[in-house]
């Protein structure tokens, strides 16, 4: 079989789309990213959890000092995940050590890191072929194999595959999948941050500092927190990032995390379990209802709420993708948000995405070296794609749906079953292995 030159068309340039760009390049494949938004334009001043399956992607795609340079810029990881009462009493706590099954691989690992730190990673080395001000509007497929973009400019691109990088609301998607609409959960939330200072740790509690926690209430409610920690607070520490920033010929000032510490909230629950609409409620106002739901919770938690940067409060209808049978492969096709968006529980959805990416890159290498066909890779990687995104769908929202059930008992249930866990280690595992196995890298897999 010969080899043959492709050019791949990536509609997106966030964090998926920009790891995809950076996976081809490096294996010599063409590739041009369309970003709608001008360069100008970047993510809020917040971090996202790169886990370890995002981790193992970033390190397949990424090169060696773009790599290094990671994780330098990255933060203190977790110790755990933690289920907890409206109390602060310990249901169960998942051990950082469990979670992670270290090795001596660094991608075995969780990655706290700036997003606009990740960006600059992400685009570094890309400036010839990332385009920005690109409004993707429709796609034509052509008799000679080949896929053209058109956008909003009047210009276009051709290329042998074309794929859709552009998130949640893709209209890539919807030109090419309709029977996939994202679909309303019926569950909203309010998020917000509290800035971690000398004297917001003075009160808060070190199982809120140290880890992740999900705090599960007799109500139909739930609270997750995660603390966002800097590692970098030392002149040496801060100096061994500017050097990474060096070697990768980036810019320090982008890669040094400057972002307050904070702890990290978001406050769930159906729909019409709030007393009043959110929506037309400004920020004090949201808090208001939030605390008013919560006046028989711990103090420290409600705490949380009363003093959270009134900036950083958000609210959140929590929708889904939808699950759909397989499709026939063909030149478009489609990676993280813009096919299997989930609920941000978890944070499993960022790291899908970069999963994604270095699943289609390695397919995509096997086509341009000749030993795979174009159709066959794209189904090849469909394939999984589909098995692993799906599978984090329905893992989101299982545990969305556990967290926040209507059934008392249920609740009640819970509760008991995670303090027997506690106390038999056969039970424990089994809980381990159902809530950290989607945070958990995965081995490679060949390419036959």
């Amino acid at each position: 079989m010969s080899s043959s030159r492709l050019h791949i068309i990536v509609i997106g340039g966030g964090i998926g789309g920009l790891c995809l760009a950076q996976g081809l390049k490096a294996a010599g494949i063409s590739v041009t990213v369309y970003e709608r938004n001008p360069s100008t334009v970047w993510p809020e001043g917040y971090r996202i959890h790169i886990n370890p399956v995002g981790s193992q992607a970033l390190h397949a795609c990424l090169s060696p000092v773009l790599w290094e340079a990671f994780i330098a810029s990255a933060g203190k990881p977790p110790a755990g995940l933690g289920f907890l009462t409206e109390q602060l009493e310990d249901l169960l706590v998942i051990a950082e050590e469990f979670m992670l099954r270290r090795t001596s691989r660094a991608f075995d690992a969780h990655y706290p890191v700036s997003r606009i730190a990740l960006r600059h990673l992400l685009l570094a080395g890309l400036e010839e072929i990332v385009c920005f001000e690109k409004t993707f509007e429709r796609y034509e497929q052509t008799p000679d194999g080949k896929v053209t973009a058109f956008f909003a400019d009047g210009t276009q691109a051709r290329g042998d595959v074309l794929v859709a990088a552009d998130g949640a609301n893709s209209r890539v998607r919807q030109h090419y999948l309709p029977q996939a609409p994202r679909v309303e959960t019926g569950v909203v939330g309010v998020g917000g941050r509290l800035l971690l200072t000398e004297q917001t740790r003075a009160w808060l509690p070190q199982q809120l500092t140290l880890r992740m926690n999900l705090i599960m209430a007799l109500d139909p409610y739930c609270l997750f927190t995660a603390p966002f920690d800097r590692t970098h607070t030392s002149a040496e520490a801060q100096g061994l990032v500017r050097e990474r920033a060096k070697a990768a010929r980036l810019n320090p000032d982008l890669l040094v995390d400057e972002t307050q510490d904070y702890l990290l909230w978001g406050f769930f629950t159906h729909r019409q379990s709030y007393p009043v609409d959110l929506q037309p409620l400004d920020e004090p106002g949201r808090l208001a209802v939030v605390g008013q739901m919560t006046e028989r919770w711990h103090p420290v938690l409600r705490r949380i709420f009363a003093e959270a940067d009134p900036g950083s409060i958000s609210l959140n209808p929590l929708k889904t993708s939808t699950l759909i049978a397989p499709w026939e492969g063909t030149n478009v096709t489609l990676m993280g948000d813009a096919i299997h968006n989930m609920p941000p529980v978890g944070g499993l959805g960022g790291n899908m995405a970069l999963r994604d990416a270095a699943s289609l890159v390695q397919v995509l290498i096997a086509v341009q070296s000749g030993t795979m066909p174009l159709l066959s890779a794209i189904s090849t990687y469909e394939a999984e794609m589909r098995t692993s995104g799906f599978a984090a769908v329905r893992a989101a929202l299982g545990y969305m749906q556990q967290a926040i059930t209507t059934n008392r008992f249920a609740r009640v249930g819970s509760r008991a079953w995670f303090r027997l866990c506690r106390a038999m280690p056969a039970c424990k595992q089994m809980v381990e292995d159902r809530w950290a196995q989607p945070m958990r890298s995965q081995p490679d897999k060949a390419i036959q």
